[in-house]
């Protein structure tokens, strides 16, 4: 019985840990964090984009004021959006409110870390550094892999 009540729990245990999403990955301090973050791959010289969910778990309205990457001249954070002529613009944000006890996606389509000027290949399979710089939290660095861009959603990553 012991036995079977420790495999049990070593199961669940593993199993809890593959739950954070398909690419399982997760950086976050008790209070703010992302989950499930890539990049497409894209080549030396060009732009890419990075997708990601960032969360706020404390009771403190925050917002993302930037972030920074050491494979690239920049890194900003945009929105596309659909204008009433079905035409799809990227705008620069300045900041992006993070809601107290609330999350904010970042995906094709809508907002996005704009990569600029790549200083080297991004290829499937490599990792990048991303900082995300807060208006209070302290920052978070996290380790991003790079996944194939052929699916672009429709978006140029150069423009």
């Amino acid at each position: 019985m012991k036995k079977a009540l420790a495999i049990l729990s070593l199961g669940i245990f593993f199993l809890s840990a593959c739950a954070s999403g398909p690419a399982g990955h997760v950086a976050h301090t008790d209070e703010i964090g992302a989950h499930d973050y890539w990049a497409r791959s894209a080549l030396k010289g060009g732009n890419t984009a990075i997708y990601l969910f960032l969360y706020n778990q404390t009771a403190e309205a925050d917002a993302l004021i930037g972030a920074s990457t050491d494979v690239a001249e920049a890194v900003e954070v945009h929105l596309s959006q659909m204008d009433a002529n079905d035409v799809m613009s990227m705008t620069k944000q300045e900041s992006v409110e993070l809601p107290a006890q609330g999350e904010v996606e970042f995906a094709p389509g809508g907002y996005h870390f704009m990569v600029l000027g790549l200083k080297q290949d991004l290829k499937a399979g490599a990792e990048i550094t991303l900082t995300l710089h807060f208006k209070h939290h302290a920052d978070i660095t996290l380790t991003v892999p790079v996944m194939d861009g052929t699916d672009t959603d429709g978006m140029d990553m150069n423009h």
